[in-house]
């Protein structure tokens, strides 16, 4: 996002229109003289002033000798506006042997060097000033100014202090302070001095703009909104107010408003590649996915060798099942250019299922989380006989799939031997999810609203000794916090099916299917592995009562329903060609899909009829609340995975609603999550390892009924009796993991992988 300071331009004084008033004044009363010392002193303050330039051109007269001096200041003055540097100090040092105890001409040589990016030199001009009129504020401005620019900031502070000691209203030096004060994160002091140069002129809108700015640094929205309005009023065609709008908006999920500033913003500056991208950003956010598939293709126009944004329109084109196109994802670098942004991993999973290349993807984009420079943390040992305390960091503690499957382990944890705390990165919600999860913990903390830095101070006061991110490479994700270290040991799990790709997360929790023997060298973390499924599951989840019969609900009463309730991301022209030819050899059968947007169900039945297979025949369930959602899955036959993605929650959903699914297990973690869960609840026989496998089984499965009730059957029994469901079993197993890692610290080992029996 922008976040332009200004810092060193020469904003106008409240006292600006005054002087001219009193030039005008002068003039009248016939003291030329004043009248040049007046707009002298302002030249000194502000050398690229034209109206005062040009008054003291036309000014002439004042004595002979003032009206000489004044010609050669003008000249100088002149010099300045030109970006005549260099030669304006070589003039000017000549005028210094006639006059050495002009200030004015010290100050512009000062304010020349800092033109020619000589600091040095202008911090000695504006010294030379100082001692010439050690009263003079702006000379003490000014000095600040050049000692900031070399990075000297206590001595800049105490120069803009001593300028705002010798005028009260020194608006300028107010300003320069604040951004001084917030560039050393010191934001209350900054916030005054902003508060103070507005007092003293409340039309200071790049004052007004960078308070905002400050303010949103600090996740202050509210007052950062306030002061980027007031700004735009005064600079109403400012792209950069109307940009960080937007991000703010965007930010707060209010994405009607973030779309609206930013097309604002792109209004104002044509072409700028940053605002289409955060408006293409809004746009996929709000499920307009054709007008951000545009807009980012708009962005690409701008910068064509940015494959970030390829990636972006080619996921797009997953969500939309716009195939076209698709294969050249492989081809997109694992490792970005220099000052390019890396792909996101997780755009990744649904193109290619190789794990060595998703660990490259993964550590290239774990590289720009952790550019700042690392802190040398240290964390002491707990109390004796303490509780090991847990921190699960998540925006999904809500209506999620994530706290669907997680709400039985919460319920669950042994309270007596965990502190079990929780941070939502998401806002406050009335969802019933939220309010199981918030009386399962000891402590709920709602951190939407504090900066990284204060969650990192606020994670390491409450001393946890486990830190586990739920989040990975997903939306909303805070991965720089882990980077900094909030625990000494920090764990990945169940958010993100893949290696983070640093090693600021110690261990990632999985089990012998998902990273099998052999595989650890694809995960830059240590692998802990449960001895069931990793994939925590709620034997308490309600299935509701479903009225419906399957004509109802759009399906054949008697036909073979083949069912995929997986996002339309995860399917890709591999699995669905499969699907059609069983949909051809099935006679009366359907697919039954979900129906997330209109584009993705175009595009599918495009795709059925280019395959020969009647569009119709493609059913599309409308979203349900979760109690129905499980309750239909009684109408459909058989579950069809997806391969490179499988199906997550979806298939726990399937299987808990007593649906069997055949998978195709792959190579990455994403793709062996069905395979983990049939093995789980004792189905391992609808695991295939081959495309021809899979298309194998499910038309033996849908042409042989009796072969499908024996595993239905098997599937009803075993729902409440193997491990998949056994959520106390589970739970002591995550509690062993984390046992066994906290154990290490203690004895003071490094991470290690860890096997749970």
């Amino acid at each position: 996002m922008h976040n332009l300071l200004l810092l060193w331009d020469w904003p106008m004084s409240a006292t600006l229109e005054l002087t001219f008033l009193k030039v005008r004044r002068a003039e009248k009363a016939g003291d030329i003289e004043e009248a040049h010392r007046l707009l002298t002193a302002l030249l000194a303050r502000y050398p690229k002033n034209r109206k005062a330039a040009d008054a003291l051109a036309r000014l002439g007269g004042g004595g002979q000798q003032t009206s000489a001096f004044q010609n050669e200041y003008n000249a100088l003055a002149s010099l300045y506006g030109r970006g005549c540097y260099a030669e304006l100090i070589r003039q000017a040092e000549m005028l210094l042997v006639r006059a050495p105890h002009a200030v004015e001409i010290q100050g512009l040589i000062g304010a020349a060097y800092l033109g020619l990016d000589d600091f040095s030199g202008a911090e000695q001009a504006f010294r030379q000033a100082i001692n010439l009129q050690p009263q003079d504020a702006t000379q003490h401005n000014n000095l600040g100014i050049a000692l900031r620019k070399q990075d000297k900031l206590d001595e800049a502070e105490q120069c803009y202090s001593e300028a705002i000691r010798l005028q009260a209203d020194y608006v300028d030096a107010y300003y320069n302070r604040a951004n001084l004060r917030g560039q050393l994160k010191r934001t209350e002091e900054a916030v005054a001095d902003y508060k103070a140069a507005l007092q003293y002129k409340p039309d200071y809108a790049v004052a007004h703009y960078n308070l905002a700015n400050l303010y949103r640094d600090n996740k202050i929205y509210k007052q950062a909104l306030y002061h980027y309005k007031v700004a735009l009023d005064l600079d109403y065609s400012n792209h950069d107010i109307l940009f960080n709008m937007g991000s703010i908006q965007l930010d707060l999920k209010n994405i009607d408003a973030a779309i609206l500033a930013f097309e604002a913003a792109n209004l104002v500056k044509a072409d700028d590649f940053d605002t289409y991208a955060n408006l293409a950003s809004a746009l996929s956010l709000n499920e307009e996915f054709e007008k951000s598939r545009d807009t980012y293709r708009k962005a690409l126009k701008i910068r064509p060798d940015e494959d970030s944004i390829k990636a972006e329109i080619l996921s797009l084109q997953g969500y939309m099942c716009e195939w076209e196109g698709r294969d050249e994802f492989r081809s997109l670098p694992l490792i970005p250019a220099e000052g390019k942004r890396p792909i996101q991993p997780f755009l990744a999973l649904s193109f290619e299922d190789d794990p060595a290349r998703q660990l490259v993807r993964s550590q290239s984009a774990a590289q720009r989380i952790c550019l700042a420079e690392k802190q040398n943390v240290r964390f002491p040992p707990p109390e004796p006989g303490r509780k090991i305390r847990i921190g699960y960091f998540s925006s999904d503690l809500q209506d999620h799939a994530t706290l669907h499957l997680m709400a039985g382990m919460f319920r669950e944890h042994d309270r007596q031997r965990f502190d079990i705390r929780a941070y939502s990165f998401f806002g406050a919600n009335d969802s019933t999810e939220r309010q199981k999860i918030i009386g399962q913990v000891d402590i709920f903390t709602d951190v939407h609203d504090l900066t990284d830095a204060q969650l990192i101070d606020l994670a390491r006061q409450d001393e946890l000794d486990i830190a586990v991110d739920l989040k990975g490479y997903t939306r909303d994700t805070r991965l720089r916090i882990f980077a900094e270290r909030v625990a000494p040991v920090q764990i990945g799990y169940i958010g993100y099916p893949g290696s983070i790709g640093a090693d600021f997360l110690d261990y990632i929790i999985a089990d012998p299917v998902v990273i099998p023997q052999g595989l650890e060298q694809h995960y830059s973390e240590k692998v802990i592995r449960l001895p069931s499924s990793y994939q925590a599951n709620d034997n308490q989840r309600i299935i509701g009562s479903c009225t419906q019969d399957r004509t109802e609900l759009g399906l054949p009463e008697d036909g073979f329903v083949f069912c995929s309730f997986n996002q339309n991301y995860k399917i890709s022209p591999r699995e669905f060609s499969i699907w059609m030819r069983l949909l051809q050899q099935v006679e009366g059968s359907v697919l039954w899909l979900i129906h997330s947007n209109q584009w993705a169900a175009d595009n599918l039945r495009a795709e059925a009829q280019k395959r020969g297979v009647d569009p119709s025949r493609l059913i599309f369930a409308e979203k349900l609340p979760h109690a129905d959602h499980l309750a239909r899955h009684k109408h459909a036959d058989l579950f069809l995975d997806s391969f490179a993605v499988n199906a997550h929650t979806t298939a726990s959903d399937a299987l808990w609603g007593g649906l069997p699914v055949l998978t195709l297990a792959g190579r990455q973690f994403a793709a062996r999550v069905g395979a983990s869960l049939l093995t789980a609840i004792g189905l391992p026989d609808l695991i295939t390892t081959s495309e021809e496998e899979y298309e194998a089984k499910a038309l033996e499965l849908a042409q042989s009924p009796e072969k499908l009730a024996a595993i239905r059957k098997r599937l009803a029994e075993n729902r409440l009796t193997m491990p998949l469901y056994d959520t106390v079993a589970h739970t002591r197993a995550i509690e062993a993991a984390y046992e066994a890692a906290h154990a290490r610290r203690m004895q003071g080992l490094k991470p290690d992988h860890i096997s749970i029996s």
